[in-house]
């Protein structure tokens, strides 16, 4: 993993962010000699959080018929 310090990644941090999602190589950032963070690129399925959905969405024939039966109403009282 490279190295960078704080304020060098300052002045160079547009360029910096482009080669590390063009290497997909992470980047420590250091100060005064003390790693502090880590710029990474982002995973795919982060870039298109939606794309977590796909699978998790249920059909409903009658969207407005109660979730629970009177029956079981009548029950809890």
């Amino acid at each position: 993993m490279k190295k960078i310090a704080a304020t060098e990644f300052k002045a160079r941090c547009l360029k910096l962010i482009d080669q590390v999602h063009d290497s997909g190589k992470p980047l420590t950032i250091t100060k005064r000699g003390k790693p502090v963070a880590v710029l990474q690129p982002v995973a795919e399925e982060d870039a298109k959080p939606w794309l977590k959905l796909r699978g998790t969405i249920k059909f409903y024939k009658d969207p407005f018929k109660p979730a629970i039966d009177e029956s079981d109403i009548e029950a809890l009282k």
